[in-house]
């Protein structure tokens, strides 16, 4: 199994408590004697048994075929847990020599299933992961992000394989949190930082991989009408996106511009840090009729749409969506916590409720 995610969301702890009572061999790729260790990897790890975890995979991408070697044994004389912060290279090297033989698991940091009701909206400031969620204080929480996005910039950026100054792709993702919910435009993009709509692609592509920003890509449906073919772009942890726009306190957020597309993209990971084999579109038309995010899951479409209001009702979005997506049924989700019905296929409900329902 491959147990992938971006940097401090618990990766590691969570390996070492699979690990603890039970026979196991642990190997930290940055751990220069770990590293040390595996510079015959053949050799170190054909005679071992019970589980063996491999931290920071990414680091040596040769171990790979290797493992496939071991895998391949009989009887099977050990299991293998890797953990990486997800790279493109990680991926196509799991995917190509392991293909078969594993199972990709993505880890993110807290849910709202995890956590109580009341500790909502501290999850929506500060995001998931755990010692930004966890800091005694919002301000403690905001350096801790800040020490992250320079530390992500600067070391983790250039260990998964892109040589891009930082400066240039913090400016980049600043940007990007700007228009965080939005349809991307690549040129408008590169016009604003004065580099290529390819460039701005590549460096896109660098950030995706690494896990803090998600694509939403469109849904081409044939309903006669024009479609916005262009993604949506989310900073996946609303914690991080608050941080690049200088937001630390949940006043200043509730009055930031930025406010509804936060909670928006907030909502979006929540919802599919719990269902992983859905298929995970947005929808627009030309004309302006919208569906934040359309779920393909078991067989049906399950539409969401995201309201940052006390008491949402019908929209004209909503009617279009339903008309022409043929929706099963259309969940709206709101920051409150009474569930009312809309229409007979249509219900009000808040994150938590969603997230149930949908299980």
């Amino acid at each position: 199994m491959a147990l992938l995610g971006p940097r401090q969301c618990g990766k590691t702890t969570l390996a070492r408590q699979l690990a603890e009572g039970s026979k196991s061999t642990y190997f930290d790729l940055e751990n220069p004697v770990d590293l040390a260790r595996l510079s015959e990897p053949m050799t170190a790890l054909e005679s071992l048994r019970g589980l063996i975890v491999i931290d920071e995979v990414q680091r040596q991408p040769e171990l790979f075929p290797m493992l496939r070697v071991l895998l391949d044994r009989k009887p099977v004389r050990a299991r293998f847990l890797i953990l990486g912060s997800a790279s493109p290279e990680l991926l196509r090297q799991s995917s190509e020599t392991l293909a078969g033989w594993i199972t990709i698991l993505e880890m993110g940091g807290f849910t709202v299933e995890e956590l109580e009701r009341q500790d909502l909206n501290r999850l929506w400031l500060r995001g998931g992961l755990p010692r930004s969620f966890l800091a005694r204080t919002d301000a403690a929480s905001t350096i801790w992000r800040e020490d992250f996005i320079r530390t992500f910039l600067e070391r983790d950026l250039a260990q998964l394989g892109v040589r891009v100054p930082s400066g240039t792709m913090r400016r980049f993702w600043t940007m990007t949190a700007h228009h965080s919910g939005g349809v991307w435009n690549s040129s408008e993009i590169g016009r604003s930082l004065g580099e290529a709509h390819t460039t701005v692609k590549r460096h896109l592509d660098a950030l995706s991989g690494a896990l803090v920003v998600r694509v939403l890509e469109p849904w081409y449906a044939n309903v006669g009408k024009r479609l916005v073919k262009s993604p949506k772009v989310y900073i996946r942890d609303s914690g991080l996106l608050h941080t690049l726009l200088g937001i630390g306190e949940r006043r200043q957020l509730e009055g930031h511009p930025v406010a509804a597309g936060s909670w928006e993209g907030f909502v979006i990971e929540q919802l599919l840090a719990h269902l992983p084999n859905a298929n995970a579109y947005y929808w627009r038309t030309q004309a302006g009729a919208e569906l934040d995010l359309l779920l393909f899951l078991r067989g049906r479409r399950i539409g969401i749409e995201i309201k940052r209001a006390d008491a949402p009702k019908m929209t004209p979005s909503m009617d279009s969506a339903l008309e022409d997506l043929a929706l099963h049924r259309l969940l709206v989700v709101y920051p409150g916590t009474t569930r009312y019905t809309l229409r007979s296929n249509v219900e009000v409900m808040s994150l938590a409720q969603c997230v149930a329902d949908l299980a």
